[in-house]
């Protein structure tokens, strides 16, 4: 019936108005089976469409970055060459002083360079010390305003042109430090002397423990001289601030235990030229005192003289007016003899357990160090340090 139906309205024009016909949607498949094919067709349709999105967007990706790469590089070499135009023909005009301190990078250092009208540009200057792998060195140097950077460059990576630096080194006395700033930043010394040896300006810059005396309260290590005008107080202060900050951290009883710990770690490091003594050098000197023996220290002998110990006379090892000579005098010397270092004040704190009363280097050339109990074997050390040392006699 209903295929007669059919037939019928497809064969009857009189519904046919004259209108387009309306769109009609597909008819459905006449089979299950159909239907299946169908749908597979769909779904590899829609896989196919899937898979030319992910390759199109990959593409383009990767083309984006390719294009990103590109821009960048043309960029850094378009500011490089803009960047190397940006520059004083040199030689340079005016003298001028210029510090690098330490921990300054490459580019600020070129702004420095900039805000002193040495260089013309900081890009300029950076690129040309990159380029050349070039290391820039702390310290004061003579340069001129409107220089090359390039120029600029090569004399600021010359460790030798560099200047401005004070140096303390470990186990040095006061006097020594100073000889050495003055000479190698052209101050006149006196200037350094004018604050070390007057009380009332020494006490504006040290503890009260440290007595007026600069001796063993410089911090080892390096400082930045910069303005010498302004150099002896301010390098002083720095130097004695940094030991302070350096106590604290390691835990030095402050007031006037902190004094004793500086005299002793001192001595122990004028006496042994190895750290792997210092701890039981240290235990003699506690052992001396708990027994009220002299200490029989030739350096701070030496110390009290202002010469070395290899230049020390029997005249001298004799002489109770030194305060310093701790062969005749008991107890310790009335202040640091040097400047130690860490490891010395470290033994200072903490002596080694043991019961020595001497110790002699047995062989000057390695610095072999033994130590002794009684004097009978303080005898036997003494002759082997003979024996071992023939042109020392």
């Amino acid at each position: 019936m209903s295929d007669d139906l059919h037939d019928f309205f497809n064969a009857d024009e009189s519904w046919d108005d004259g209108a387009e016909p309306a769109a009609m949607p597909p008819a459905p498949p006449h089979s299950r089976r159909e239907m299946r094919r169908q749908r597979a067709m769909r779904k590899r349709r829609n896989l196919i469409i899937c898979i030319i999105v992910v390759i199109a967007l990959a593409l383009i990706s990767v083309g984006g970055v390719f294009a990103y790469r590109a821009a960048r590089n043309w960029r850094r070499t378009n500011m490089a060459h803009e960047s190397l135009v940006e520059d004083y023909p040199g030689p340079g005009d005016t003298d001028v002083a210029f510090t690098v301190k330490q921990g300054e990078g490459i580019m600020e250092v070129g702004a420095n360079l900039v805000q002193q009208q040495i260089v013309k540009s900081a890009d300029t200057f950076a690129t040309y010390v990159s380029s050349n792998d070039k290391t820039l060195y702390p310290g004061t140097y003579a340069l001129k305003t409107h220089m090359k950077a390039s120029q600029a460059a090569d004399i600021l990576s010359d460790q030798g042109n560099a200047k401005g630096f004070a140096e303390v080194r470990q186990g040095e006395r006061v006097s020594t430090v100073i000889e050495r700033i003055c000479a190698d930043n052209d101050i006149d010394k006196t200037r350094f002397e004018a604050i070390v040896n007057n009380r009332d300006e020494a006490s504006k810059i040290l503890p009260a423990e440290a007595n007026g005396n600069f001796e063993g309260w410089l911090e080892p290590g390096t400082y930045t001289v910069g303005d010498v005008a302004t150099a002896p107080e301010r390098l002083l202060k720095e130097m004695v601030d940094a030991r302070i900050r350096k106590l604290d951290e390691m835990g030095v009883p402050q007031g006037a235990e902190r004094e004793r710990m500086l005299i002793i770690a001192s001595i122990v490091e004028a006496e042994v030229n190895s750290s792997d003594y210092y701890s039981k050098v240290s235990r003699v000197i506690y052992n001396r005192l708990d027994k009220d023996m002299t200490l029989g220290m030739d350096s701070t002998v030496a110390y009290g003289a202002s010469i070395n110990g290899m230049q020390l006379t029997n005249d001298q090892l004799q002489d109770t007016s030194n305060p310093y000579n701790t062969r005749v005098n008991r107890g310790l010397p009335p202040t640091p003899i040097s400047n130690p270092g860490d490891d010395a004040i470290e033994a200072a704190m903490h002596p080694a357990d043991g019961n020595w009363l001497y110790f002699v280097t047995t062989d000057l050339k390695t610095g072999e160090t033994k130590f002794a109990d009684t004097d009978e074997q303080f005898q036997q050390l003494v002759q082997e340090y003979r024996r071992n040392n023939p042109d020392a006699n």
